[in-house]
């Protein structure tokens, strides 16, 4: 077997026998790399610390990771207002957590005949989240079901967009307050001049 060095070095090639006294010797271990390779090739390399290197990078790479996850909201064609309107704002939030939206609208027995409802209701929901999300999958029948999905919109633009405003809305308190104090003190000075 050809064996190789911790740091890239190479000892050549030698007897199975020689190569597992020459990692006793090192204090380390006889690793095979590729058994296939004529001859095979072993590393001498500590195998707890290289085990141990290798779960910490595969770690490190989880951490840094995006995870996109796909969650669901349910409705029915005769879905009250307020229970479209808290599941519309559970969407949102989901939406500006990074998560991609499943909104599906069930139909049972005779209300297959009214798919335009679902349809209505779906409408609805595309331009409720227009600004926080965007329509992956249009709205279509899949058995039972009309369903659509939406992405989360990028939120580099949506970080542009209120630094620019935000001049304008400081500027306006500032020439509203301004005016009110000297109002505010003067009517107060007279009030005191007539009670004394």
């Amino acid at each position: 077997m050809r064996v190789v060095l911790e740091d890239g070095g190479t000892l050549g090639v030698m007897d199975t026998r020689d190569a597992i006294q020459k990692a006793r010797e090192m204090g380390v271990d006889l690793v095979e790399i590729a058994s296939n390779a004529q001859p095979p090739v072993c590393k001498l390399i500590d195998y707890g610390k290289f085990l141990y290197e290798q779960k910490k990078k595969a770690h490190e790479a989880k951490k840094h990771q995006v995870t996109v996850s796909v969650k669901e909201i349910k409705f029915r064609p005769g879905t009250d207002d307020h229970d479209y309107s808290y599941r519309m704002e559970r969407a949102r939030e989901w939406l500006q957590d990074g998560d991609k939206v499943r909104a599906a609208i069930a139909f049972r027995g005779r209300e297959m005949t009214h798919r335009e409802l679902g349809a209505k209701i779906l409408k609805k929901l595309t331009e409720d989240l227009m600004d926080y999300g965007e329509v992956e999958v249009a709205p279509k029948m899949e058995g039972y079901q009309m369903f659509t999905i939406f992405n989360p919109k990028k939120t580099k633009p949506e970080g542009k967009k209120p630094s620019s405003k935000a001049p304008t809305a400081e500027e306006k308190p500032k020439k509203e307050k301004e005016p009110k104090k000297p109002a505010a003190v003067e009517k107060v000075e007279r009030s005191d001049d007539e009670i004394f």
